[in-house]
């Protein structure tokens, strides 16, 4: 028995052990890239590079529109690459904003490997190349799902015109032990992610968009955050949506709800 038990401890420990070491390949899924030019997505598109404190260079695509004071940096999720995001881009430019659109380390052909850190830094460089544009006088964050962590945490330390987040959750531990319940995820996660705990410190007007039938990251979820910020928010539910259906990525109803939010804010005028 006791020989049992011995075995079944030391394969539980084992077990631990390969999550520890690979968790961050259950988190982020890039594509390795590399991409076509910027133009090929949307016409007058732009290839750019900028360079993150810790020297990590990264490209990304900007659509300017002509005469607009205004941009929005687009934080993308935890799969894929920038070339995902082209329709929200689109439609974003068809409402008179700007829109850069860039790739993690590691996603879409960058160096480097993701992590909580690491995006933090690549969120700064992208903000900071993005404020350097001429004419761009006011930014708006768009984060989808892991984006949407993303853009909180830039939020907090550098506020934008605008906040607005697709799919957002609580903390990282919460979506893992949601998925993963009988793992104690809460111990293991180096990569935290906690909007929860950052999200009632902004004051900037805010649009949280949430699909009812999201499998991923639960809408309660995003509801409970949503709930944790300050005013002026608006919580917009998407009736039969799931985390990765179109009708939540750049849907009729979504859209509608963007554009009347970015008038609202002062995003545009």
């Amino acid at each position: 028995m006791r020989r049992a038990v011995g075995v079944l401890v030391i394969v539980a420990l084992v077990g631990l052990a390969l999550v520890w070491s690979l968790q961050r390949r259950l988190i982020y899924f890039p594509s390795p890239g590399p991409l076509p030019p910027a133009a090929t997505a949307l016409p007058g598109g732009q290839d750019v590079n900028f360079t993150t404190d810790d020297q990590i260079r990264l490209a990304g695509w900007y659509f300017p529109v002509e005469g607009a004071d205004a941009a929005v940096l687009v934080f993308p999720g935890n799969g894929g690459d920038r070339s995902m995001r082209v329709p929200i881009a689109a439609a974003l430019n068809r409402m008179g904003l700007s829109v850069l659109l860039f790739d993690y380390r590691g996603y879409g052909g960058n160096p480097g490997t993701p992590s909580e850190d690491g995006l933090a830094a690549d969120a700064r460089a992208a903000a900071t190349w993005l404020a350097e544009q001429p004419g761009v006088e006011r930014i708006g964050y768009y984060g989808e799902s892991l984006g949407a962590a993303v853009a909180v945490g830039l939020a907090v330390e550098r506020a934008p015109q605008a906040l607005m987040l697709r799919s957002p959750f609580t903390s990282l531990p919460d979506v893992g032990a949601t998925h993963y319940p009988w793992l104690p995820v809460r111990w293991l996660l180096r990569d935290r992610y906690p909007s929860i705990e950052r999200i009632g410190s902004l004051r900037v007007p805010l649009l949280v968009i949430a699909g009812d039938r999201d499998d991923i990251v639960p809408e309660p979820m995003s509801r409970r955050l949503y709930d944790a910020a300050a005013e002026p928010k608006r919580y917009v539910l998407v009736s039969g949506a799931g985390h990765n259906d179109l009708a939540l990525l750049a849907g009729a109803h979504v859209l509608d709800a963007i554009r009347g939010f970015v008038s609202a804010s002062g995003l545009t005028w």
